[in-house]
């Protein structure tokens, strides 16, 4: 007796639709039907939950190539598709190929928050579905956000996002009889990030050195004022990526690469890029322990979180060292700098020291529209001496004599 397809053939009203499963996630493919009505996600792991959706998904496109009228469409008694199914739903449709349109990971990682947060505030509000977000809804959600303190544009951002996850939502069939939300959006240009001056990252480092529980601190710190990398490429920095005979760190986006998702590095850009080693990093490269395939970690020996990395930032550096340095910047003090500043002040050093602009774009991965005209290739050795001919940290990042040895000690 045969055994049962793993791939079941559902026969709906209007199509029949085999459902396939790729990363643990249900398909629904219906391009073998006389009019081919492609193949879509789901955005479900659970097999009973996609025999479900799959109907819904019928209607939807017997609506979408002429069969039936949007009025014909049978309503579902129920209380619509909840937060939580139509979230799941709108996060498959993310991450379909990024060649289909998907969305990097990189990206995705960060919409999960902002689900997260309009979630609290729908429940406040007795908000349990989909069907019920309107633009009444996401207008009392962006004034609970400026409660919050919200910048502006955080607001809109995430206004956007819950917009496309609705409107995406409706246009597929999964909430019906809903329209498309239309909310006058204005852009808002962000507000620049507080610059730390050189005196201020020695003391940040100094207080981290003072204490030994905040040591693994200070060595982040050199990091990112020593590279401009941002926190995330931090964080996901290994050994690997070290290259110790010629000192230089090779950031390679991996977007593509045959390797599970969650290993896989991107980046924002997804631009590879490589810079030489400052003379100052490579003191604390040189004294980290080898604990795992990771440079950098946090307290405990633990892998390094960019949001609690930022908290201790805040709780243990900035607070205590507020009161000594209280000179304001564009309305912006010491305590308002953040992980990102230290970005911004490599490149004010940078600058500071004549590097060409040309060069430190290339180190840091920006590209502007005459950049990506004009490929600019950086030759090693000149790339080298340009990063060693800028003191980032002075006498705060040197803790032993010659740091000019090749070679990484075994």
């Amino acid at each position: 007796m045969p055994k049962p397809s793993k791939n079941p053939l559902v026969r709906c009203q209007f199509f029949s639709w085999r459902l396939t499963r790729r990363n643990d996630t249900w398909y629904a493919d219906g391009r073998t039907n006389p009019t081919n009505v492609g193949r879509h996600s789901l955005g479900t792991l659970d097999k009973a939950e996609a025999m479900k959706l799959v109907h819904q998904l019928d209607q939807a496109q017997a609506v979408k190539f002429g069969i039936i009228k949007s009025t014909e469409v049978k309503r579902d008694p129920g209380p619509g598709v909840t937060l939580t199914e139509g979230r799941r739903l709108y996060e498959g449709h993310l991450l379909r190929p990024q060649m289909m349109g998907g969305v990097r990971r990189s990206t995705f990682r960060r919409y999960g928050p902002i689900f997260n947060k309009f979630e609290k505030f729908a429940r406040l509000r007795g908000i349990g579905n989909y069907n019920q977000v309107d633009a009444d809804c996401l207008t009392a959600y962006a004034g609970w956000l400026e409660q919050q303190h919200y910048a502006e544009k955080t607001v809109l951002s995430e206004l956007v996002l819950i917009r496309q996850c609705v409107n995406w939502l409706a246009a597929a069939g999964y909430v019906e009889g809903h329209e498309p939300i239309k909310l006058k959006l204005h852009r808002v240009e962000g507000e620049r990030a507080y610059c730390y001056r050189p005196v201020e990252v020695q003391a940040m480092i100094d207080l981290c050195r003072a204490n030994p529980t905040l040591g693994w601190l200070g060595d982040v710190i050199v990091g990112l004022a020593c590279t401009g990398m941002r926190i995330g490429e931090l964080a996901g920095l290994k050994w690997a990526d070290i290259d110790f005979d010629n000192r230089q760190i090779t950031l390679t986006d991996e977007t593509g690469h045959k390797m599970p998702a969650a290993e896989r590095r991107t980046l924002k850009n997804g631009r590879s890029r490589r810079f030489p080693i400052h003379a100052d990093l490579l003191v604390v490269l040189r004294r980290l322990l080898h604990i795992d395939a990771y440079v950098f970690h946090g307290p405990r020996g633990k892998r390094l979180h960019p949001d609690k990395v930022r908290r201790i930032l805040v709780r243990e550096v900035l607070t205590p060292l507020a009161d000594r340095f209280k000179s304001a910047t564009n309305g912006k003090s010491f305590l308002d700098g953040r992980l990102h500043s230290f970005r911004h002040y490599f490149i004010s050093a940078c600058a500071a020291n004549h590097v060409p602009e040309r060069v430190v774009m290339e180190w840091v991965g920006h590209a502007d529209s005459d950049m990506v005209r004009h490929y600019f290739h950086l030759h090693d050795e000149e790339s080298k001496r340009q990063m060693n001919g800028v003191d980032f940290l002075g006498t705060a990042g040197r803790t032993s004599g010659d740091v000019s040895v090749s070679s990484h000690p075994n």
